[in-house]
Order: structure tokens, then C-alpha cells, then sequence
């Protein structure tokens, strides 16, 4: 069977290292190309340089395969690491912080997942608003229930996304109607690992929801879940909240700590993301680091429940680097767009960079950390795409535009957005455009803290376009005018 060969022709940018590791020279983590060429190939990235040059190479390509994106900003899709499907029509409860907006507000959604239909329903809403906002590849929690992780996968599949979900395990501190016990989760969880790992773009998690809700028993099975299936991932929450790290040290005597839980299980290592971690101590974030594990930053979530200020410095301290993806969190985050997470993210690393500077108290000053916490556009677009790839283990396979990566890409319009932004970008770029990396940044820049999900033009999934933003509606004034 022959291959099928295309091209995408316009601006790029891609990371190639971390910026966090390049001190004053972030601009060299990244590429990019005022005018470049990207050939895929069944889905796969085949070749990527610089038009005049894969114009020459490719000159057998006929012009009818090349799509040309002028005045776009191309970027390898985004990943979007922590996300709970089924609070998709949820969105925005107002005045509770984490476990009483879950009692009142989440499981009762959840429980409605169990409806074949409901979660079809759901599912598809979910993963719309996903490409509408340039997400590509996401890590979600499902629901108690066998049926919602189905849907998750098989909707999935349908759109030839890679995505890593898993059954949600929870056996306590939940409606009973939600809770299920360790052996219906062993058994649920095995055979929708059989089912689903591995097949096309689809990667197991297992899934315990969070310590608060997890038995020694259901923590088990989950442990004899990753010892048999040792190439599946582990997806949790950790240190979210106060009230939550109370609960979870009182549930789990001779645990120091909310780490050491699951580390008492041996679920702590490579494939190993917990969601939050607003209030790890500097120990645990050594531990973490040492096993190769990963934390996923929700501001936006963080902000809306109250919950704290993730001290995205220490995480990357270089003496004990962690691996940090981002997520939206929804429903606890109140957006799908992973531009407004990296909006908040920067606000939060303001604040805490505030903190440390020592101008006030002497006592708190950390120079280091503070600078670290600041969100530059080479760091929040790196974290993202490539850093987001790495900090899940799909780095071989996601998060920028070398050969034999995956052809998921976001196209991205930077003159959409709020009232005066295409001002504002005007004033930026004059009229020529983008011709530099320093102005890609401050573009970038400037969707991160002005934009959202309407500077999304279009999103490719496997070399396909999976999404294109609808033509706005004429005004008022301008149908009057004709």
C-alpha cells in the first residue's frame, strides 16, 4: 500500500532543550522559521526545514499536497496533563474549596457517567472543547465506572488522539453510589488495559483517584496492576489541599507525608504524575525528583478552588530537578485553553517570585527560586509541548517537530482574541509579520496574557485537520453598511 505524503508550509516554532536550563540564553532552546516546511507522511513527520531548502528536496511533492498557513503561527499541539473528563458540564460552581465542592458538586456529575449515553454525550463536548483550544494530547481521569472509560478511549480512537486515561479508583470518602471496591477495580482495570493499552494512539493510567479516597486495599491493587502491567503509567492528584493532607495522613498512619503513601506502594517512578502538588515540602519534592516522577501545575484550578500557589521555582530547582507538565484541571479549572492556564501560571510565578525576593523579609530571600518562578514565553510554551512530552514519557513520540514524531500541531492566529488585541499585535509586528524568534516570543506572549481559546485557528491531529475556527459573524454595522 503506498504512502501518503503531504507538506504544511508557513511559520514555526518548536523547543529543542529546556529553558530552564539555559539561564540567560532561553531563546537557544527554541526554533524557528519565518518560512518552513513540514512533509508528513501517514501521520508521521517525515522532513522539517527551511522552505527554500525542502523545496529543492521535495520538488517531487506536487503543489497540490502542500498547504500553505500564511500569517499563522505553527506549534507542535499542546498537552494538557491533568484533566477529569466527566466534570466537562460542570464548569464554574461557585464557593467551595476542593472536598466540599466535590461532595456537592463533582461526584453527583460523575455518578451520572455510569449512563452509556451521558458519558457519549459528555465525552464528545470534552473532547471538542480540546481541539477548539489547540490540545492535542491530553492525560484525563474517567469516573468510577467502566463505561466512561470506555467512551473516553473509543472517542478517542475516533479522533486518532493520543491520550492516557485510565479507571478512576476510589473506595472511600465518596457517595456510595460513586465508590467501588479493590477487587471490582483490579478486575475492571485489567481488562480495559487488555482492551485498550497500546491500541492506536491509546495509553493506560492506572488511576487512583487520590489518597483521600484510596484504601490500603484499593492502593494494592493498584500496586499489583503496575507490577504485572509495568509499561502503563500511574495518574493521581497529590497535596492539592490542606483539609485533603489532613484526611490523607489520618487515613494512612505511619505515612510522614502525602508522597509516602504512594510510595509505600511502589507507584512512584518514571510514568508517575500527580496532579497539583501546591503544598509538597522541599523533601518530597527531592524524592520525587530522584524517582524520575512528574507534577502537573493547575493553576487555573488552583486559583478557583483556593487552593494555594505551586512554587513552580523549587520544582525546578537544578540541584533536584523535577519533571513538570501542565493541566487545566478541568472542572476545577474553569478553562479548556492551555493559553489561560499559562496565563495564571504566570501570575502565580509573580507572586511567588514577589515573595522570595528578600526586599521585605531577609529570612525569605531565594534570588534562584524567585527567578525561576518567572514565566517567560520560551518556559510556558516549552512546558506545554516538549516539556509537557517529557514530564509524561512520550517525548519519543510528542512535543516538537523532529522526524518520526507524531504530526499534531496548532495553528495559531495571533490578531484573534479580545477587543483590542490585533491593536495591540499590530503595534508588535508592524506590517510585515513574524520574521524573528524575538518577535514569535512576544507574540507568544502576548496570546499567553491576553488571548485564549479564539487564537486557535486550526488543530491537526495526525497530519489532518481535526479543527477549524469558524468565520466570525458579520456585525450590525457592517450588514448595514451593505
Amino acid at each position: 500500500m503506498s504512502k501518503t505524503t503531504l507538506a504544511v508550509r508557513g511559520a514555526f516554532l518548536d523547543f529543542t532543550d529546556d529553558p530552564w536550563k539555559a539561564a540567560g540564553r532561553q531563546q537557544d532552546t527554541a526554533r524557528f522559521l519565518a518560512d518552513g516546511l513540514l512533509v508528513i507522511e501517514d501521520g508521521i513527520i517525515k522532513d522539517f526545514g527551511p522552505y527554500e531548502q525542502m523545496a529543492q528536496r521535495w520538488h517531487s511533492l506536487p503543489e497540490r499536497q502542500i498547504t500553505h498557513i500564511p500569517g499563522r503561527l505553527i506549534l507542535p499541539g499542546f498537552i494538557d496533563a491533568h484533566a477529569h473528563v466527566p466534570q466537562t458540564r460542570v464548569l464554574g460552581k461557585f464557593g467551595n474549596q476542593l472536598l466540599g465542592w466535590l461532595e456537592n458538586y463533582i461526584f453527583p456529575e460523575e455518578i451520572k457517567y455510569a449512563d452509556r449515553n451521558y458519558a457519549r454525550l459528555g465525552t464528545r463536548h470534552f473532547f471538542d472543547n480540546l481541539l477548539a483550544s489547540g490540545t492535542t494530547t491530553c492525560q484525563a481521569f474517567t469516573t468510577s465506572s467502566p463505561v466512561a472509560t470506555e467512551e473516553f478511549f473509543e472517542e478517542a480512537s475516533r479522533r486518532n488522539m493520543r491520550v492516557i486515561g485510565g479507571l478512576t479508583g476510589i473506595d472511600r470518602n465518596a457517595p456510595v453510589a460513586f465508590m467501588d471496591s479493590a477487587e471490582n477495580f483490579y478486575r475492571d482495570s485489567e481488562r480495559l488495559i487488555q482492551t485498550y493499552h497500546n491500541r492506536g494512539r491509546n495509553l493506560y493510567a492506572i488511576t487512583p483517584r487520590f489518597a483521600y479516597g484510596a484504601s490500603s486495599e484499593l492502593l494494592g491493587a493498584c500496586e499489583q496492576l503496575k507490577s504485572k502491567y509495568p509499561d502503563c503509567w500511574i495518574n493521581t492528584h497529590i497535596s492539592e489541599n490542606p483539609s485533603e493532607i489532613h484526611g490523607v495522613l489520618a487515613s494512612h498512619p505511619g505515612c510522614s507525608d502525602y508522597l509516602s503513601v504512594y510510595e509505600r506502594y511502589n507507584l512512584v517512578g518514571q510514568k508517575f504524575s500527580g496532579g497539583h502538588g501546591v503544598w509538597l515540602s522541599n523533601d518530597e519534592f527531592a524524592r520525587i525528583a530522584a524517582a524520575g516522577a512528574a507534577i502537573v501545575f493547575c493553576p487555573v484550578s488552583n486559583l478557583f478552588l483556593g487552593s494555594g500557589l505551586f512554587r513552580l521555582g523549587r520544582a525546578t530547582d537544578p540541584a533536584c530537578r523535577v519533571k513538570v507538565a501542565f493541566g487545566t484541571d478541568v472542572g476545577g479549572g474553569n478553562r479548556f485553553s492551555m493559553l489561560n492556564v499559562l496565563d495564571e501560571a504566570y501570575k502565580v510565578g509573580m507572586c511567588n517570585s514577589t515573595m522570595l525576593d528578600g526586599s521585605v523579609n531577609p529570612a525569605l530571600q531565594d534570588l534562584a527560586e524567585a527567578e525561576r518562578n518567572k514565566l517567560s514565553p520560551y518556559r510556558a510554551f516549552w512546558s506545554i509541548t516538549l516539556g509537557g512530552a517529557e514530564a509524561l514519557c512520550l517525548e519519543d513520540k510528542l512535543g516538537n517537530f523532529l522526524p518520526d514524531k507524531e504530526a499534531d500541531f496548532v495553528v495559531l492566529d495571533w490578531t484573534a482574541g479580545p477587543l483590542g488585541m490585533s491593536w495591540h499585535q499590530s503595534l508588535t509586528l508592524g506590517e510585515d509579520g513574524l520574521s524573528s524568534l524575538e518577535q514569535a516570543a512576544q507574540v507568544l506572549f502576548s496570546m499567553m496574557t491576553l488571548g485564549d481559546d479564539r487564537n486557535v485557528d486550526e488543530t491537526w491531529i495526525a497530519g489532518k485537520r481535526a479543527y477549524k475556527k469558524a468565520a466570525p459573524e458579520p456585525s450590525l454595522s457592517a450588514v448595514r453598511q451593505k
